[in-house]
Formats: structure tokens, sequence, C-alpha cells
């Protein structure tokens, strides 16, 4: 078989490619349409100003004189006493508090360990013959419960 792509296909192949190139030019100058520029007319701009909306004054009521303010009894719990703002944490020997999702024995609960710390903010609520603290743990919003007095200590909360 002879090689397809010898000189003279080659120079066939430019003349025609040539020739082609040439004519389509050609056709595109002699057939295109002449253009006439459009005459341009300046637009006119109309500006209409809208008034901007303006608020009514009100009058303001009378100024009331508030109470003085009263102080609230403060209630500071002794040392080891469990109350709203101090820090506990489980003693079970080891085999885990029941968390509680609600003040009930028959509540959801999860476990939780003897090393962890649990911020008391609520309570006390008494069900099932117990007293009852909201427990939150510090480090995780989802690990808050009721949970049994009797298997709390308190710890310190300084450092």
């Amino acid at each position: 078989m002879k090689n397809l792509l010898n000189s003279k296909v080659f120079f066939a192949m430019l003349i025609i490619g040539a020739v082609l190139f040439c004519s389509t030019i050609a056709i595109i100058f002699i057939v295109r349409p002449s253009v006439t520029p459009p005459s341009l007319t300046p637009a006119s701009a109309d500006l209409i100003i809208i008034p901007a909306v303006t608020s009514t004054p009100r009058s303001l009521p009378a100024t009331l004189t508030p109470f003085p303010p009263t102080a609230l009894p403060t209630y500071t719990p002794g040392p080891g006493q469990i109350a709203v703002g101090v820090y506990v944490q489980p003693t079970t020997g080891g085999a885990g508090l029941r968390i509680h999702t609600e003040p009930a024995l028959s509540a959801n609960f999860f476990s939780a360990f003897d090393s962890e710390v649990f911020l008391v903010t609520n309570g006390p609520h008494q069900a099932d013959g117990y007293t009852w603290w909201y427990l939150t743990a510090s480090y995780d919003a989802t690990r808050a419960g009721w949970a049994v007095q009797d298997f709390l200590v308190v710890i310190s909360s300084s450092p």
C-alpha cells in the first residue's frame, strides 16, 4: 500500500484549502448587506423627586418612677450542702449515676461516671421519695438532667 500522504496529495490539499478560504471571504464581502448607521438622537431624561416618608412625632408616656430595688434574700449554702450554683460529682463507687430527663425513676436516663463534674442549675424537687437536682455538664450541654441527691457530693468550685 502506498503512502497516502505524499507530496502531491499535500500540495493539492493546500491549494483546495486556499481556494475555499478565499472564496468564503469573497462571498462574505459580496453578499454582506450594507449597513447604514442609525441616526442617533439624544434621549430626554426626566427626573422625578419623591418626597421621603416622615414620621409623625408621638408624645412619650409620662416617666414612671421605679420603685427602689429591694434586696432579695440570698442563700449561701453551707460547706458540703447542695444548692443551685454548686458543683457536684457523682459518688456511686464506680457503678455510674443515672441522670434522668425528668425527676422520676421511670424517666429516660443516661449514665454519668464518678469522675464527671456537674453544675447544679435547678432544684430541689421531691419525687418518688427522693430529692432531685438538675445537673448540667459545662463541657457538653447534652449531658444534663435530674439526679438523686443521695448519690452526689459537693466539690470545691475554686481552682
